[in-house]
């Protein structure tokens, strides 16, 4: 079959006009230390491109873990802190071993914590494209101290790419 030049222009644009995807799940880690008196994601800051497939694997293998998203869907108490138009994500307890995978496709800022390490400041934040221009921070209302002292900075992760807990082994 023979393509008119314009049949063949017109699906060029088409495919041009795709979002970038990253070639594989970026992965984020759920880590604690031997006696499990430290827990924290790793990465606690990323930044990917729309249409990119986060994993969270249960690298700890003392302690059941979360990735859940703020908002008040998933935590009934806590204030939205994802882009408006985002769906929120809960992956249920994961076991040492476990993985939960969640696309993000709207740009924004993301914050998410594990519910029940929470209060010991296990949160990340992830940022999808660039931090939006109108953007000053999500409201700490009702948060653990912990929790609010250990998201990184948007800018940060920006500059980055990625995050590292500071404070604890590596």
């Amino acid at each position: 079959m023979i393509l008119a030049r314009r049949e063949f222009l017109v699906g060029a644009v088409a495919v041009l006009a795709l979002p970038a995807r990253a070639a594989g799940p970026v992965e984020i880690g759920m880590r604690g230390d031997a006696n499990g008196a430290h827990v924290w994601f790793d990465p606690v800051g990323l930044l990917v491109p729309p249409g990119t497939t986060v994993r969270w694997k249960n690298s700890d293998a003392g302690n059941a873990h979360t990735a859940t998203a703020y908002d008040p869907t998933g935590l009934d108490d806590r204030p939205r802190r994802i882009p408006a138009t985002a769906s929120p994500w809960d992956s249920d307890y994961l076991l040492p071993g476990e993985e939960f995978e969640v696309m993000l496709t709207v740009p924004g800022v993301y914050d998410y914590c594990c519910i029940p390490h929470e209060h010991a400041g296990m949160v990340g934040r992830i940022v999808v494209g660039t931090v939006p221009a109108d953007w000053h921070g999500w409201p700490d209302t009702g948060l653990p101290a912990a929790a609010v002292a250990a998201f990184p900075d948007a800018a940060a992760i920006v500059a980055q790419g990625s995050v590292r807990a500071t404070g604890v082994p590596a």
